[in-house]
């Protein structure tokens, strides 16, 4: 059956431009690019200034605590695998994510729609992505509101609002500002973090048979019931790669030049961030057994309390509360407006899409905020493992889904199009499999989790999550044919999307509509006539510039799609 295509069109023979309310959501200025591909004309920094940027965001002081909550409950034995679980899984699972966003300079959520989900189909995991975002940022506001307390006797309500008020005029700029608090204040932090715990380490050497020792409330030894309920609460972070990808879709383009770098770079500040994650987790096990004999199992797990510890070997004691406090300030700051950035760009992701309107990054900074500020005058603090345990196995569908449509359906199977596709128009609605994948996946491990299949499988319910979207993620597919991936194969641009060496091409368009110029891989075809840029035909409300769907069969859909 032949394939309907749409005439090619030249940027030069555009129609005028016309007014569009649209326009001011092409005004990228503060936005970053907030729906869309990131340009080669903004992606200005090096590979090491991106990768340093995007891993000065995990800097969040949660990890010492989730590391100490599971060792004082299980041990340090189990602890230590639980963490190594979870990493490997966070590790292999997010290659593929990282490589697209570099590669091809998309967020999460763009790479999402166009790996087994569709157009609309990937709103659920946009808000499950902003749920991760203030699920975290009310955790590290907690930990600064304790560390405010230690210090300072201010009331805890009090350190809530200061640690979700400050961040406001940080996060406003976005990725530039970013880019820069992040690379100038990445030194101190780590002085911070390894000079004292080397110190400790150093002058208590007994400390770490104590740590290696120490068995919680676990007295039965390693047992792997206790390592998978452990490895679920440090699986609650995978989602923090999308976090990452906010950054490395900044990346330059992949030259012979600088390959070397960018891969470095790319792997390093991809998944490669669970590495500094579980470190900083085992980190938080040792902390909490040297001191959990002084100030007792709840407040061991708390980083102020650790790092105040740790600081007293090290220095006078003046010196001690004001550089702990420090710490914990700092380490708010770098994550917070990382998380308030990227919980912005989730929300707006999703409202825009269902309403058909752009109401500013901005607007959703504040209702993230709000949210966070809500939890934490909650006390979700008290309550942490719990919540993240239940969460993750929403997290690990969603991203498992999607690593493996990636590395499994585009790469083995040939059934998913290789090169990304995220814009209105050339994707379906929704695609069965990553939906149905998804769903599955949450349901069912969210179910053993509440222990609907009985107290001997409950803690597994991280493993069902991750086998179950791999096996059935590429089953879908081979089911429906990869019929659903692609609406169009045609934009109507005679112009490829990718230059010769592979990179997102540079030329640039006009949009008829906000008269704005993007480049080739942000544009297509208006059904009107002439070019339109994606944002513009996202807030389509009449449809008016949709290209018609190809009438094709599923045979000339696989030989079709864009490899």
């Amino acid at each position: 059956m032949t394939v309907d295509q749409s005439p090619a069109v030249d940027s030069r023979q555009d129609p005028p431009p016309t007014p569009s309310a649209a326009r001011p959501a092409a005004r990228e200025t503060l936005e970053d690019y907030t729906l869309r591909f990131a340009p080669r004309s903004y992606r200005r920094w090096t590979p090491a200034v991106v990768g340093a940027s995007a891993l000065g965001g995990i800097a969040y002081m949660a990890d010492f605590s989730i590391g100490a909550g599971i060792g004082m409950t299980h041990g340090t034995g189990n602890a230590l695998l639980s963490i190594l679980v979870a990493a490997a899984v966070i590790f292999v699972s997010g290659i593929p994510l990282a490589y697209y966003a570099a590669r091809y300079n998309l967020d999460l959520d763009l790479i999402t729609r166009g790996s087994g989900f569709g157009y609309y189909g990937s709103v659920i995991t946009s808000v499950i992505f902003a749920s991760f975002t203030f699920i975290f940022f009310a955790t590290e506001g907690a930990i600064m509101a304790q560390g405010l307390k230690f210090a300072l006797g201010m009331p805890l309500w009090a350190g809530y609002a200061l640690s979700t008020f400050i961040i406001i005029p940080l996060v406003i700029y976005g990725m530039k500002a970013l880019t820069k608090l992040q690379s100038w204040t990445n030194p101190l932090w780590i002085v911070l973090i390894v000079a004292p715990l080397v110190y400790v380490v150093v002058a208590d050497p007994d400390s770490v048979g104590r740590f290696l020792a120490y068995e919680g409330k676990a007295t039965g030894g390693i047992s792997t019931a206790a390592v998978m309920l452990g490895a679920g609460v440090c699986l609650s972070l995978m989602g923090q790669i999308g976090e990452q990808i906010d950054y490395l879709r900044f990346m330059p383009p992949k030259t012979e030049a600088n390959k070397r770098s960018w891969w470095t770079a790319t792997m390093l500040a991809g998944p490669g961030w669970v590495v500094f994650g579980a470190l900083k987790q085992a980190i938080g096990v040792f902390l909490a057994v040297y001191i959990v004999d002084a100030v007792g199992v709840a407040a061991a797990v708390e980083p102020i309390e650790q790092f105040t510890a740790a600081f007293k070997q090290l220095m006078p004691g003046w010196l001690v509360v004001p550089l702990a406090l420090l710490l914990v300030v700092l380490s708010q700051v770098k994550i917070n407006v990382t998380n308030s950035y990227s919980g912005s760009l989730a929300w707006t992701n999703s409202y825009t899409r269902v309403t058909k309107h752009y109401p500013g990054r901005i607007v959703f900074v504040l209702v993230n905020l709000g949210i966070s500020l809500v939890l934490m005058e909650a006390n979700m603090f008290a309550f942490l493992n719990n919540v993240l345990s239940f969460y993750s196995n929403c997290a690990m569908a969603w991203v498992v889904t999607v690593a493996t449509d990636i590395g499994v359906n585009k790469y083995l199977l040939k059934l998913s199009p290789k090169q990304p596709e995220f814009r209105r128009g050339m994707l379906y609605a929704v695609n069965p499999v990553g939906l149905v994948s998804f769903l599955a996946s949450s349901l069912l491990s969210i179910a053993v989790y509440f222990g609907l299949f009985g107290e001997a499988v409950q803690p597994y319910s991280p493993l069902v999550a991750v086998v179950v979207a791999v096996l059935l993620t590429p089953a879908v597919a081979v089911l429906t044919k990869g019929r659903y991936y692609l609406r169009r194969t045609d934009d109507g641009i005679a112009e490829p999307l990718l230059d010769a060496d592979g990179n997102p091409s540079a030329a640039a368009y006009d949009c008829g509509v906000c008269a704005e110029s993007f480049e080739r891989p942000d544009v297509l075809a208006s059904a009107r006539g002439g070019v339109i840029c994606s944002l513009c035909l996202s807030t389509d409300r009449e449809g008016v510039h949709v290209l018609p769907a190809q009438t094709y069969s599923v045979a000339a859909s696989s030989s079709q799609s864009v490899t």
